[in-house]
Order: C-alpha cells, then structure tokens, then sequence
C-alpha cells in the first residue's frame, strides 16, 4: 500500500506545469480583457466579504465529498476519511481538462488503496451524471426568465437521460457487451471496459443513493449560485437570484456542452452575455465573472494543486 506514485518524475512536472501555464494565460487574457473592472470589483467586494464567499465555496467542495465518500462507500471501498479527502481534493488539480476528466487522476491515487480504476470510473462518472442534474434542476428554476435557452436545457436533459439509461439498464449493457464480444480489436476492448465501468456504476445509483447524491449535489452548486449573488449583490448589481442561479446553471451548461477545458471561455462567454443582457454594465459583467471563476474554478485548481503535491512523494 506504500507503493510510489504512478505519477512522477517528468510526468508530474509536466502535468504542474500545464496547470500553470494554462492559469497564467487565462488571467492574462481575463484582466487584459477587463483589468481596470475586476481591480475594482475586488476593491468593492474587499477581504470580509472575499473570505466569507470562499468559504461558501470551501463547504461546498467538503458536501461533493461526501457524495464521493457515498459512490466509494457504494463500490465496497472505505478509505480513512483523510485520506479520502485528499486524493478527491488533488483530482481538482485537473479540472480544467474537458468534461473534468483530469480527475481521474483520483484513479491513480487510489490504486495505492487497491481501488480498481473501473471503480474509480465509476464513481467519477457518477459525480458527472450528479452534477448535471443538479445544474439542470437549478436552470430550470429560473428558466421563465429566459425561455429562449430552452434548447440548451433540452440537450443537457436528452445526455442526462442517455446516461442514466446506459446505467440502469442492464439488459442494454449486456446487448452491447455481446455485440463487442464479436470484434477482436483495441476498439472493441476499449469498448468492453467502458461497459465494466457502466457496471460498477449501477451499484452508485440505486433510488435511495441518487436521492442522497442529488441532495448533496443541489446544496454543494446552490452554494456556489449564493457566491455569484453575493459577488453581484456585493457590486451593487441589480440581478434577482433567481436569475442568478439560471445564469450560474446555463453557464455551467454551456461550458460542459463546449467541451473546452473545464469550459474556459464558453461558460465566460455565456455568463458575461446574460448579465449584460440583465442590465450589467459591459465592464461589470466582465468583473463579476472572472471573480467568480477565480473564487470557484481556480480556487479549486489550486487547492488541487498544493494537495497533489503534499502527497506526491509521500506514502499514503
């Protein structure tokens, strides 16, 4: 179990390094973009207000983790609560990879705990099948207010329904498991170990763990709709919640749909359109959103980032 790490060495440093890389361009061309606004933004929102928002944000990530501890605990794993926590909180350090995929980075940490990575799998596309539900539900909530993005809620809701269709059908797993038995290929048992992980995902999502998991969700997001408020509110921008929590969703949205990075530029894009649209000054807009982003997105980046790194040449 005191294995080294399977990420090391040059691998490691470049992994680091394109997390940074990847944040310092960002940052360049958000303040480039509206460096005299988010100054200003920052001034107004001011240290009291900036810890409390992070701090909704922080217990926001400590309810994902308990969804997470919820699908371990479904797959027959029990890891030390500490330790659990620091293999979820290094996985952010790959969050702006599309669909957050980097995340399985978790996998890698967990095999040191004898965690097969189908399991691993299994939980991390459990936690994506969770969070676009949540941000469906929080996007239609608000959804009256613009009802002219109904297509992009249909879309979310039709990969919704495919997704728990693949894992609460079994006799449509096995169909597709006979028809790639048939084929002798690396597509083929690419395939058959993406339909073991659908499997194992089977054992996350029975009624009374997805009520649970959905619950957990809903909070953890809600919590960072209340961020994006209190930033709005803070900028003395006059936006309603629950318009803010339909921006917040449909941003999210667009930005998973866009397959960019933890959806860089798409959910931006979106979010600083709805609030001009809301009445947001241009310059306001551009503030609040890079904020928020910096408060959420990047705060957890980096979070990832120093956690990945106390453990990395450690014995877990």
């Amino acid at each position: 179990m005191n294995q080294p790490l399977m990420l090391s060495g040059w691998r490691y440093r470049v992994l680091i390094g394109s997390v940074v890389c990847s944040a310092l361009a960002y940052l360049g061309i958000s303040l480039w973009g509206g460096w005299a606004a988010v100054s200003g933004a920052i001034g107004q929102v001011g240290w009291w207000n900036g810890t409390s928002i992070v701090g909704l944000v922080l217990l926001g990530y400590g309810l994902r983790f308990g969804r997470w501890q919820v699908y371990l605990n479904a797959l027959g794993h029990s890891l030390p609560c500490w330790i659990s926590l620091k293999i979820y909180l290094a996985g952010f350090a790959l969050t702006t990879t599309p669909g957050k995929a980097g995340e399985a980075l978790r996998g890698v940490l967990l095999r040191r705990w004898n965690v097969p990575y189908a399991h691993s799998f299994a939980a991390l596309f459990s936690e994506r099948l969770s969070d676009l539900l949540a941000m469906v539900v929080l996007a239609l909530l608000g959804l009256s207010i613009h009802p002219q993005w109904l297509p992009l809620i249909i879309t979310s809701l039709v990969l919704l329904a495919c997704g728990v269709l693949l894992v609460t059908r079994p006799a449509l797993i096995g169909s597709l498991e006979r028809r790639i038995d048939r084929e002798h290929n690396w597509i083929s048992r690419s395939l058959h170990y993406v339909l073991q992980v659908l499997h194992q995902t089977r054992n996350c999502h029975t009624p009374r763990r997805q009520i649970g998991a959905t619950l957990l969700s809903l909070m953890a997001w809600g919590l960072e709709v209340l961020a994006f408020y209190w930033i709005l509110k803070v900028m003395e921008a006059d936006v309603p919640l629950t318009s803010a929590m339909f921006i917040y969703a449909a941003s999210m949205l667009a930005g998973a749909l866009s397959f960019m990075p933890g959806g860089l530029g798409s959910a931006e894009a979106v979010m600083v359109g709805f609030l001009a649209s809301s009445g947001v000054g241009l310059p306001g807009a551009i503030a609040a959103t890079i904020l928020l982003r910096c408060l959420t997105l990047w705060l957890a980046v980096g979070v990832g980032v120093l956690v990945l790194a106390s453990i990395n040449n450690e014995p877990v």
